[in-house]
């Protein structure tokens, strides 16, 4: 393989480390606001994002949306996060909702 053929080869993984860097930075800063510590979970939203679902440790929560799944779990990697498969059990628990996700919430399923 020529040098070029490298080259060209080893850019998708610059090109995805520089992505998540400029992200985890983002999710670096969520976590320090919200206890010091964060768990994640990366899920596919479809065929050209991914979504790092990010909970607190004060039980706040939010998201970032990635390009790809690589760039996204990258990303959780390189803030620290603590990864989980799915959001379900203990994480599920973890998570403190405001009146307002409850409002939005109860808006969608009536309709407002």
């Amino acid at each position: 393989m020529s040098s070029a053929e490298t080259a060209t080869a080893a850019a998708p993984d610059a090109r995805t480390e520089r992505r998540a860097k400029r992200i985890a930075k983002h999710l670096t800063s969520f976590a320090q606001q919200h206890g010091g510590s964060a768990d994640a979970v990366v899920e596919y939203v479809g065929a050209v994002a991914t979504r790092i679902v990010v909970v607190g440790a004060d039980g706040a929560w939010g998201d970032q949306v990635a390009p790809t799944y690589a760039v996204g779990r990258r990303a959780a990697e390189l803030a620290g996060l603590t990864l989980h498969e799915n959001f379900e059990g203990e994480l599920g628990l973890k998570v403190k909702t405001s009146a307002y996700e409850w409002k939005r919430m109860a808006g969608i399923q009536l309709g407002g």
